[in-house]
């Protein structure tokens, strides 16, 4: 790893933002249609999929959009971890700023993990949960 704190930066917002990106995508197409059907909206969910029709055929395929963003949160999680001692700049502002967009950095990143997490909720276990 290039000790590079311009590369390291880079690493530390890209795959955070990246990883919520992909949880927000499990939560609209797969998650947000179990939640409507769960608290008996179908007309909500019906205009929702009137409106945005592709939702659908991403619903067909919710294992690989779950796989493909759990490893996206996995590799960004990764990242985030090797990247904690990595140098900030010497310029004392510069360090600061550095430091402040670590902390964001783990917080998109546990922004994501949760996202994810609730997506995972409603599109896989609420459905034998509440229904049996």
């Amino acid at each position: 790893m290039s000790n590079d704190p311009q590369n390291s930066l880079m690493r530390q917002t890209v795959l955070p933002t990246l990883s919520l990106f992909t949880s927000m995508g499990t939560l609209v197409c797969c998650a947000l249609p179990a939640l409507l059907v769960t608290l008996g909206m179908g007309a909500t969910l019906a205009g929702f999929i009137g409106a945005v029709p592709w939702i659908t055929a991403i619903s067909d395929y919710k294992a690989y959009v779950f796989a493909g963003a759990g490893i996206m949160l996995a590799l960004a999680a990764f990242m985030q971890w090797r990247a904690r001692y990595a140098p900030c700049p010497a310029d004392p502002a510069k360090a600061k700023a550095c430091m402040r967009l670590r902390k964001i950095s783990w917080a998109i990143l546990g922004f994501s993990i949760l996202i994810y997490l609730v997506g995972f909720f409603f599109a896989f276990l609420a459905a034998d949960i509440f229904y049996g």
